[in-house]
C-alpha cells in the first residue's frame, strides 16, 4: 500500500494538472470503486457535474481533493465536500489525455471541461481503492477521516506531544509508527527504514525511549521520508504509479526493506526478515539487538507453621 511519500507525489502531480479545474462528465465503470458513497455511483457522478476540483490536500497516507460550485453547476453544493481518494493495494490516478486507450482496469472516469489537456482516470486492478464523497470536518479533513494523526512532515507536527504519548503506550516501536492515531504516513517500508538508520529493534519497548532517542527517530522517519520524495517514492512493480504513469526508484536505495540475507551498509551483517503482524520486518541482528527479556522474578515462599 502507497505511504507518504507515494500518496504526496501524487497529490504533487493532480496539483499541477486537476487542481482548479472543471468537471463536465463522471463515468464510473465498477461500482466496487465508489462503495464507499453510500448513495452509490449515479449519486456520486451527479454531485460531481459541473463542479471544480480545489487544491488537493494530503494528511499521512490519505489524500483528498476539495470540492466547489463550477459555473456549470444547476445547484450551489454546500461549503467543505471533497473527493476522498482510497489508493488500496493497487488503485493509480492518472491524468490521460482523451484519446488515450482506456485502461484495462479503469473504474471511474472524470472528465474536465477542457478535454484538450487530459481527463482523470482512476485505475485499479484489485479493487480494493476507490473515490467518495465526504463533508469536511474541522481543520478541513473529510470527515472519516478527522481521527487521523498529522503526519512527520506536517509542520504543525507536535514531536514533544508523540514522545509523550510513546512513553504512556505499553506497545513497541514499531507498532507505534503504523499506529495512525499516534502518527500518519508511517507504513512497513518506511517503518523498516527508518529503524535502521536509528539502529531500534522493531520490538523495543516505547517505554523504554528517552526524548533524545525519539527526536532521532522522528529525524530519521523524516530524512527516509524526504529521500523517497526526491526519487517519486518506492515502487516494486507497476501498481504504484505518478499521475503521469511513471514509477518511482528509491527501492533501490533502501537499506533495510527486502534486503534478507544482503550485508547490513554498515557492519556486513546479513540483514534478517521475521514475520511481524502479517507482514515482515528487516532488521540487522547486530546493528538493531533485540531487547532483553527480563525473567520474571520468582515468588517468595509462602510461609508455614
Amino acid at each position: 500500500m502507497p505511504e507518504l511519500p507515494e500518496v504526496e507525489v501524487v497529490r504533487r502531480g493532480l496539483e499541477r494538472w486537476a487542481g482548479g479545474r472543471g468537471i463536465a462528465d463522471v463515468e464510473v465503470r465498477h461500482p466496487r470503486a465508489v462503495r464507499r458513497h453510500g448513495a452509490g455511483a449515479a449519486d456520486f457522478a451527479a454531485r460531481l457535474r459541473g463542479r471544480r476540483f480545489g487544491a488537493p490536500r494530503r494528511r499521512g497516507k490519505y489524500l483528498w481533493l476539495p470540492v466547489s460550485s463550477g459555473p456549470a453547476s444547476g445547484e450551489p453544493e454546500p461549503e467543505g465536500v471533497s473527493v476522498l481518494a482510497h489508493l488500496g493495494m493497487s488503485g493509480q490516478l492518472l491524468v490521460q489525455p482523451a484519446t488515450a486507450p482506456d485502461e484495462k482496469h479503469l473504474r471511474i472516469r472524470i472528465v474536465f471541461d477542457d478535454p484538450d489537456r487530459g481527463e482523470l482516470r482512476f485505475v485499479d486492478q484489485r479493487t480494493f481503492g476507490g473515490l467518495s464523497l465526504h463533508p469536511d470536518a474541522a481543520g478541513g479533513l473529510p470527515d472519516v477521516i478527522a481521527h487521523i494523526a498529522r503526519d512527520p512532515l506536517d509542520p504543525d507536527f507536535d514531536d514533544d506531544a508523540f514522545h509523550t504519548a510513546l512513553r504512556r503506550r505499553r506497545t513497541t516501536i514499531k507498532r507505534a509508527l503504523l499506529d495512525q492515531s499516534l502518527v500518519s504516513g508511517v507504513g512497513n517500508i518506511y517503518a523498516d527504514e527508518a529503524l535502521w538508520r536509528a539502529k531500534l529493534h522493531y520490538d523495543r519497548p516505547t517505554a523504554t525511549l528517552t526524548r533524545p532517542r525519539t527526536a532521532e527517530l522522528l529525524g530519521h522517519v523524516r530524512d527516509v521520508m524526504h529521500a523517497a520524495l526526491t526519487a517519486g517514492g518506492t515502487s516494486f512493480d507497476s501498481l504504484y504509479v505518478n499521475v503521469n504513469g511513471e514509477s518511482g526508484y528509491f527501492d533501490r536505495s533502501l537499506d533495510a526493506y527486502g534486503r534478507e540475507d544482503e550485508p547490513c551498509r554498515r557492519c556486513a551483517t546479513p540483514l534478517r526478515r521475521r514475520p511481524w503482524m502479517n507482514r515482515s520486518s528487516y532488521f540487522c541482528p547486530r546493528c538493531q539487538t533485540p531487547p532483553r527479556v527480563r525473567a520474571p522474578r520468582p515468588r517468595p515462599a509462602a510461609r508455614t507453621g
